[in-house]
């Protein structure tokens, strides 16, 4: 959607010179760029006031190596992503734990409790349980901007998808499928990005509340010190699932622009090598990618079930001040 740096200065001349070929003159060109800076001075001032910018100042984040507690993982040991993103404005949220999910089942090494059984569910799908079609689907869904491939002692970041990208891409999918014109195309943009801004601090209030250890050291350090997750596991707290989340917000946005059962061929992972998968709904899609982070061995199931409850309610009030906004 945006190209950086030179390619961006580069896109911009090309697009004014197409204009000018169509017959737009330098006065209507230059009064527009004018008209555009105005416009941007107005949103970058709304957009300095949502407390991103301070987030650098506030203290290192340290992880607690205690039982329970998530932990960097291998291969790059990564410092947690975002700490502080739940103190970020959000855009319809009344706050950032509106939408504050069930505690995760409570961690435990009693292999009669119920996390030891969430632990062994994920061992044994995560083994020999994955089919050919389960391993598709996670590295469809895979989505780890922060994915390193480890030769020896070499370690080398792999380009990769966001989540938040490739649901951005299905709503451009959908847009161009359906023929949208500029301003309604304009519009799902807007919904689908405050929806996936306000359900990811709803997510990550969470994960940084209840702090839960991931599935490859929990298994690692209980059952299994050889196991290996199919993904390779993001540098954050378990609890909830951030694709759950926002994958099930998006759905709801861009069902209710599009309907309950839009057919659409979902080919923006093709770039990265990945073959296009089908979808019958945005909800079937969401579902997909919630189950693929069980799949591929990175989340346990309480995550991804609670996560898609409240990535559901917050794209449902997302929907609910838009209608208002639209009958007042």
């Amino acid at each position: 959607m945006q190209p950086s740096g030179s390619l961006l200065e580069k896109y911009e001349q090309s697009f004014l010179d197409s204009c000018k070929k169509v017959g737009f003159s330098d006065d209507v060109v230059q009064n527009s760029k004018l008209y555009a800076q105005q416009i941007s001075k107005q949103i970058l001032k709304y957009a300095k006031a949502d407390k991103y910018n301070k987030i650098s100042n506030y203290p290192r984040y340290t992880p607690l190596n205690k039982e329970g507690r998530w932990y960097p993982t291998p291969p790059g040991y990564f410092a947690p992503v975002e700490p502080y993103f739940n103190t970020i404005r959000p855009f319809a949220l009344d706050s950032c734990s509106q939408f504050k999910p069930a505690p995760p089942i409570p961690f435990s090494k009693d292999k009669k409790s119920a996390f030891y059984k969430l632990m062994l569910d994920n061992y044994v799908v995560g083994g020999a349980g994955l089919t050919p079609e389960h391993r598709a689907i996670a590295a469809f869904w895979d989505c780890n901007p922060f994915a390193l491939k480890s030769d020896g002692h070499l370690l080398t970041g792999m380009k990769k998808i966001s989540p938040g990208a490739h649901w951005m891409g299905i709503a451009g999918i959908a847009c161009q499928q359906s023929k949208f014109n500029f301003s309604k195309t304009y519009q799902v943009y807007t919904m689908v990005a405050a929806g996936l801004t306000d359900s990811f601090i709803s997510c990550w209030d969470e994960k940084f509340r209840s702090n839960r250890i991931r599935p490859e050291t929990a298994i690692r350090t209980y059952i299994d010190p050889k196991w290996k997750p199919l993904l390779q596991t993001p540098p954050f707290p378990e609890y909830l699932s951030g694709h759950s989340c926002v994958s099930s917000t998006s759905s709801v946005i861009l069902t209710h622009y599009f309907g309950d059962n839009y057919h659409y061929t979902d080919n923006v992972e093709e770039k990265y090598g990945l073959p296009s998968r089908k979808f019958t709904s945005f909800k079937n899609a969401a579902e997909e990618a919630a189950l693929s982070r069980y799949w591929g061995g990175i989340h346990f199931m309480d995550a991804i079930e609670n996560g898609m409850t409240t990535g559901f309610g917050v794209g449902e009030l997302l929907i609910s001040k838009l209608k208002a906004k639209q009958q007042s």
